[in-house]
């Protein structure tokens, strides 16, 4: 009992400085790890048994009961009585759980550890499951949440922790790794292909042209970024530069190309006789042959000058659209984070940034007119109060402030976004998510009715998404039952138009045009809107005999709305489908809307839909390909425990990319017309840092560069092994090294060696030759003191080797015994 007062007034004092006030010490600390994988059981999938154990601190015992410890959990875990008297239960749709005593638990001393034992559903094979962003509350103080941050989860290592169904989620050995390794040959540098992404043409000169000091750049008219660009670029390279020596000219001009009509299409030549000229069909032409001048310079040093080849290169790229969707939504990315990845997409010649701003965990732009959006829709954290802010997500915590879980853009920072985004000839696609993945809307557009009813004010219901008497049953792929907007009331589309119309003004106000907006259409889940009054009373109005027809009713309304603004509706597959009423049968092109001119992202190529994305082409879709199971950048690159990532989809190296084949059998000529390029998806479930954004983006994003920009190698083994060995040195020779140097603040991932034992010797390669190999042999890690590899490593015992980029940072460590 004295415990327990005690526990409730540091509480009390806790609440009386703010709700998410910080205790003087933490009151535990936790452990998580997997016990074991058990297959097979009943329905097939298998389940794993994993462990929480909790530590209370020194002079902080866990009282008997009054607790909640919190965390989330992504995909779910098996709910309901655990041993020794503890609750696991889900606190509300969505990935949030909660431990809690039940009559009979005796309580935790200070200093002793509490094992609690739960399992998943199914097989845990990569670590985003891992329960993220703990935190502890007290029922004495409901308001008050203490983030345990003394958190470590443990990688399984142990044969129990590791089991796999066969010829299932199979761990990659480094043996294995070498042999895929040994694909690639390893080329001089002199050998590269200078320019990267392939080109179309590219004729070599014999001689060089030297540079003293930085070109003289002459322009045309409209190239204003271009000219500042091609400055600044060389006043990184020749900084000081030989003033007695004439400079050699840099012309840069708009005019046709011969024999492209790709507005992206550019020459670039490079002669002695001559200087630089850079001609393309467009600005973008100009600037996109920029970038290929760019991968002529050597790799930074403090040269006091450089040479460049004589050559003559004619491009353009295969696909007009060459994409990355970056979302923002379920973890927030900062504007400088937005920024760079611009810079990284203009370098590399990709052009459309699908911005996913909102989704059920998050609403991340400013909306005139509708300030809940942002104020409840943009913050995630503890609360008791319905209506005062989105739950905790994602490992975010119960802090407001968290930096990825709360936070929005201003219209003042989606406006520079759009300027920043346009100098550099990128469209900015936003992606507004609808009728589901839209919690995040519906809750703060219901906090904004409750909040005018309590007032008194008129109009409470004039952007309202949600049906109050809805009793419908569903339950979405992220466990959420109130997520939807409804078709039914007026209000939805009040709100559609309200938000179109803000957007569109931004887009104005920064000078870019918008084209079309991305509406959503993902996976709205079966059973919603089959018990909802409104939505029943709309459908015996307009004589719709099913939800699949509400469906079509709901988007023909929307492609009104944007039509009304001079924009193309854009969206996920579904948006073009015809909805069964059965979940997960085969979807068909939906024959209503293919004359609208709907722009469709396919990314379920699943199995049974291997081939959906063809079939809507050939029915008159014009179509973006975004397969989950090769251009998916959140998924992992392969079952190992230390990859980060998911693994819902697919695992995704950097050869699954590289070797998608954007045209399939069935296409046909009509539909591979309707083919306007591809685009990687980067959903940010698991990215909690900068860090990890750019490790599951890079190096995988040039595979992507590569493929949108040049035609697919041949399919015969040696013109693929060609052009694979040539794509891997590019990347570890030229393309990172500058990157490295020239940025740095790129944290790729630097995949681990391949090992093999032959002949008593150790033999290690790498997937991207060019990067510095590095090995033990007393079983420490490496450093970038350690011995470089440069053949054979005769040593025995424990060999450890790791790669390490221009500026010594290392890659994942792979380890073999040679006995």
């Amino acid at each position: 009992m004295k415990l327990m007062t005690k526990t409730v007034a540091a509480c009390a004092l806790a609440l009386a400085f703010g709700a998410q006030a910080a205790p003087a010490t933490e009151p535990l600390k936790m452990r998580w790890e997997v016990l074991r994988n058990e297959f097979p059981t009943a329905d097939g999938r298998g389940r794993t048994k994993a462990r929480l154990s909790m530590t209370a601190t020194r002079g902080q015992p866990l009282p008997a009961k009054g607790w909640s410890l919190y965390f989330n959990c992504m995909d779910g875990v098996v709910t309901g009585p655990l041993a020794g008297n503890l609750q696991l239960e889900q606190v509300v749709g969505g990935s949030l759980f909660r431990v809690r005593p039940t009559a009979g638990f005796k309580g935790l001393p200070a200093g002793r550890t509490l094992n609690v034992d739960y399992y998943y559903p199914s097989m845990l094979t990569t670590m985003s499951r891992a329960p993220v962003g703990p935190y502890l509350v007290f029922d004495a103080a409901p308001d008050v949440a203490y983030a345990i941050t003394d958190f470590q989860q443990q990688l399984p290592t142990r044969p129990e922790q590791l089991k796999r169904p066969a010829g299932r989620h199979d761990l990659v050995t480094v043996q294995e790794t070498y042999r895929r390794n040994a694909r690639a040959e390893v080329l001089p540098f002199s050998a590269l292909p200078p320019v990267f992404p392939t080109p179309l043409e590219l004729k070599a000169g014999s001689g060089r042209v030297q540079l003293a000091r930085a070109p003289q750049v002459i322009s045309g008219p409209g190239l204003q970024y271009e000219t500042a660009y091609a400055r600044e670029l060389f006043a990184r390279y020749l900084p000081q530069g030989d003033a007695s020596r004439t400079p050699v000219p840099l012309r840069l001009r708009i005019g046709m190309v011969d024999g492209q009509s790709s507005p992206e299409a550019y020459e670039l030549t490079v002669s002695s006789d001559d200087g630089i000229n850079i001609v393309g069909n467009t600005a973008a032409g100009v600037a996109r042959g920029l970038q290929s001048l760019h991968d002529l310079l050597p790799l930074p040093s403090n040269a006091a000058q450089i040479d460049l080849p004589e050559l003559d290169v004619i491009d353009a790229p295969r696909f007009a659209y060459r994409g990355f969707q970056l979302d923002v939504a379920r973890n927030f990315q900062p504007k400088a984070v937005v920024l760079k990845t611009l810079d990284l997409m203009a370098a590399y010649k990709l052009n459309k940034l699908h911005f996913h701003l909102t989704d059920d965990e998050g609403w991340r732009l400013e909306i005139a007119g509708l300030p809940e959006l942002t104020s409840i829709g943009a913050v995630r954290g503890h609360s008791t109060k319905e209506g005062q802010r989105l739950p905790p997500t994602y490992g975010s915590g119960p802090r407001a402030d968290d930096l990825h879980g709360s936070g929005y853009y201003t219209r003042a920072d989606y406006v520079e976004i759009l300027r920043y985004a346009a100098a550099r000839h990128i469209e900015v696609i936003p992606e507004i998510e609808m009728p589901g993945h839209a919690r995040a809307a519906v809750k703060a557009m219901e906090a904004r009715y409750h909040r005018m009813q309590a007032a008194g004010e008129e109009g409470a219901d004039k952007y309202l998404l949600n049906d109050f008497d809805d009793r419908s049953v569903y339950r979405s792929p992220q466990e959420y039952t109130d997520h939807v907007l409804n078709p039914g009331l007026e209000s939805s589309y009040a709100f559609v138009e309200q938000v179109v119309a803000q957007v569109a003004a931004l887009h104005r106000e920064a000078g870019v045009p918008l084209k079309t907006m991305h509406m959503g259409g993902d996976e709205l889940p079966h059973g919603a809107w089959e018990r909802s009054p409104v939505s029943q009373a709309l459908m015996q109005r307009e004589k719709l005999a099913s939800t699949a027809d509400l469906w079509d009713y709901f988007y023909n309304r929307v492609d009104g709305i944007l039509r009304k603004h001079g924009m193309f509706a854009s969206g996920w597959e579904e948006m073009g489908a015809r909805r069964s009423a059965q979940d997960g049968a085969q979807q068909l092109p939906n024959p209503r809307f293919t004359q609208r001119g709907f722009s469709l992202y396919v990314w379920n190529n699943t199995p049974g839909n291997e081939d959906f994305a063809y079939r809507l082409a050939n029915a008159g879709y014009d179509i973006v390909l975004a397969p989950v199971t090769n251009m998916y950048l959140d998924m992992a690159t392969n079952p190992n425990p230390e990859e980060p990532g998911v693994n819902w989809g697919a695992y995704v190296d950097l050869d699954t990319v590289f070797d998608f084949q954007p045209y399939g059998p069935a296409l046909t000529d009509a539909g591979r017309r309707h083919i306007r390029g591809i685009e990687a998806t980067l959903f940010s479930e698991t990215i909690r840092d900068v860090g990890r954004l750019d490790y599951l983006m890079m190096p995988r994003l040039l595979a992507v560069a590569e493929r949108a920009w040049a035609p697919d190698p041949a399919l015969a083994a040696a013109s693929h092994r060609a052009a694979w060995s040539g794509f891997v040195n590019v990347l570890g020779q030229r393309v990172l090294p500058r990157l490295d140097l020239e940025r740095g603040d790129v944290q790729y991932r630097i995949a681990p060696p391949g090992m093999v034992v032959e002949g008593g010797k150790v033999l290690v390669n790498h997937i991207l030759p060019g990067l510095t190999l590095r090995y033990t042999t007393d079983g420490s890690v490496p450093t970038v003191q350690s011995k470089a590899v440069t053949g054979p490593i005769s040593a025995r015992g424990v060999i450890q080797a790791a790669a390490f980029d221009r500026n010594g940072r290392s890659g994942l460590v792979a380890r073999i015994v040679n006995r």
